[in-house]
């Protein structure tokens, strides 16, 4: 091994950028910043990791800091760089304390915190929605009174679309507002915070950036398919890459990187989703962290790289990333991803269709989440969904044919449900 590369928060969502690392040479130490595993990201039962460092305290200072601090140093690793969500903020405070690259503490709150985001980016002058922090239902339902049309309430900091709702009345947000400040997110914390937002209308892309010291690649975009089902309003289906000559490319990009500056991140991956609205981009919000959903394999498919391959370059071979970060992308095929939405609920005991959608000419692969003669509930959530599909293909109409396709089969003829105990297992929307 060359050295050792610390990674906070590394769970299965982002153990493709550790196989990164560890395939360039590099050990990986985990860092832990929760004496608990998150509930959203289970166990890490991986093999050739040593057991994490398991930081307690708090994530800024203080005596558990400092023996997090020393722990670490001990490896004398060249890169501390979180793995997920949770870990954006101790991946700061510990990079900055060992001196190694990093976006540094000041911004570090805000990078998480999804009012403070758009309230940084406000004062910045870039075009981003309305909004408020509000303490209670009450003052939510007066906000949305005031402002009319639709709102979104979501948890000042969670992910994964966790507690998001989209609200028509004062009322229905009143509601939203009460249930949020009352529920734990999905990593297993009591939300301290509740944001509603200008409902900004529409078409909402991905942009996935990597940085090394303020210099910025656009490794790949994507442009959500978004439904309503299941009594769930815009629902993300699918996600399309975004074409290298696609004119609104250079507008996404453009603004991504001015949203970069604005929040301070200069180095290593970032996830960021805009809005394209009538009056320009705006952003919806972003992690500081590896886009999720296997986002980079698919995004390798499409244009030969990915967040993976420039992060390990930014962190390790710092030179070689800013003498190739400009170069344009190379489209090498299109590819997307279907995220299916179960219409039913009981007991699993087959997908029947599959082989209808393993016979077209774009499939590449599928990811079973939900396994036959397991419990399937109505998907109302990224946490319920139950299978996703991959396609990939040269030509973009075959590609945009198949994903049609796709969605027209995922209904109920796509499962085959035992149902006698239905009734228990359907989520219910708020």
């Amino acid at each position: 091994m060359n050295s050792v590369v610390v990674m906070v928060d590394l769970y299965a969502p982002t153990l493709r950028l550790a196989r990164g690392f560890l395939d360039a040479g590099h050990e990986v130490i985990r860092v832990q910043s929760t004496p608990q595993v998150p509930p959203a990201y289970g166990g890490f039962d991986e093999p050739g990791f040593a057991p994490p460092i398991v930081h307690e305290g708090s994530m800024f200072d203080g005596p558990g800091l400092d023996r997090t601090a020393a722990a670490v140093a001990a490896h004398r690793p060249v890169a501390v760089i979180t793995g997920g969500e949770t870990g954006v903020e101790l991946a700061d405070a510990l990079a900055e304390r060992l001196g190694l690259p990093g976006n540094g503490t000041a911004l570090s709150s805000v990078r998480r915190d999804k009012f403070g985001m758009i309230d940084r980016l406000s004062e910045c002058g870039l075009h981003t929605a309305a909004q408020a922090r509000v303490p209670d239902g009450t003052v939510a339902a007066e906000w949305h009174r005031a402002r009319g049309g639709r709102v979104v309430v979501k948890p000042t900091r969670s992910s994964a679309n966790d507690g998001v709702h989209f609200c028509d009345t004062p009322e229905q947000t009143q509601l939203a507002v009460d249930r949020v400040a009352s529920s734990d997110n999905i990593f297993g914390i009591r939300n301290e915070g509740v944001v509603v937002q200008e409902f900004l209308v529409g078409g909402e892309y991905v942009v996935n950036t990597v940085s090394c010291g303020g210099r910025h690649r656009v490794t790949d975009m994507w442009k959500y398919t978004k439904i309503s089902a299941n009594g769930v309003t815009d629902r993300v289906a699918a996600a399309t890459s975004i074409a290298v000559d696609d004119p609104i490319g250079r507008r996404l990009a453009d603004y991504g990187v001015t949203v970069l500056d604005a929040l301070g991140i200069r180095f290593g991956p970032a996830h960021l989703e805009i809005m394209m609205t009538a009056e320009g981009p705006a952003l919806v919000e972003v992690g500081a962290r590896l886009c999720g959903a296997d986002t980079a394999y698919f995004a390798d498919l499409a244009v030969g790289e990915s967040q993976i391959d420039w992060t390990v370059r930014a962190f390790l071979d710092p030179e070689s990333f800013r003498e190739g970060h400009r170069r344009p992308r190379q489209q090498r095929a299109h590819t997307a991803m279907a995220f299916l939405t179960s219409p039913v609920a009981g007991r699993l005991r087959g997908y029947p269709k599959l082989p209808e959608v393993q016979a077209l000419p774009s499939y590449h692969n599928h990811q079973v989440i939900v396994e036959p003669g397991t419990p399937i509930s109505v998907t109302i959530s990224d946490v319920t969904e139950p299978m996703m599909i991959g396609l990939s293909h040269p030509v973009r109409d075959i590609l945009e044919r198949d994903l049609a396709t796709v969605m027209y089969l995922d209904g109920e003829g796509f499962y085959d449900v035992d149902r006698p105990d239905a009734d228990a297992m359907t989520g219910a929307p708020s």
